[in-house]
């Protein structure tokens, strides 16, 4: 096992190359096989940790009933929704995840409220502290994106 593990990381290191060779050279010899495998099973790894990531909260509550205030916004279609929130200060609003996969609710400027790792079925909670119009993001989906308002 030793040796099979000893020649992938090797082929590894041949995939720094892999750009300045024609990759039909590259993998038309037997032996470069390995470096096939390696980046295959590279990005297998990487794509399968999006939907299997650990719950990381690192801000406001996790947990408790979603609906009933109108404060609340579902994740679900790769989408928050509403994508747009009108709160007053001092509401909690809270996000709900009814998609397969993980996602997070970070503010864009990165300070006002981040979720962690939300797994399917978890919600988060942030309770309004400040006036102002805060945009925010899913970190592992870059094309998600909500607006939460909150006003006076």
């Amino acid at each position: 096992m030793k040796k099979y593990l000893f020649k992938i990381l090797n082929q590894i290191k041949i995939a720094w190359h892999f750009f300045s060779l024609n990759y039909k050279t590259l993998f038309m010899k037997r032996n470069n096989i390995f470096l096939f495998i390696a980046i295959a099973l590279f990005f297998t790894l990487i794509i399968g940790s999006c939907s299997k990531s650990n719950n990381t909260n690192t801000g406001g509550t996790v947990g408790g009933p979603v609906g009933g205030t109108g404060n609340s916004i579902s994740i679900a279609g790769m989408a928050f929704s509403p994508s747009s929130l009108s709160v007053k200060v001092g509401a909690t609003v809270t996000w709900k995840n009814n998609d397969g996969f993980t996602h997070t609710v970070t503010s864009d400027d990165g300070a006002s409220f981040d979720s962690g790792n939300l797994p399917a079925g978890g919600s988060f909670s942030y309770k309004t502290t400040t006036v102002g119009t805060f945009d925010y993001h899913c970190t592992i989906h870059s094309g998600m994106k909500g607006t939460l308002v909150v006003t006076q």
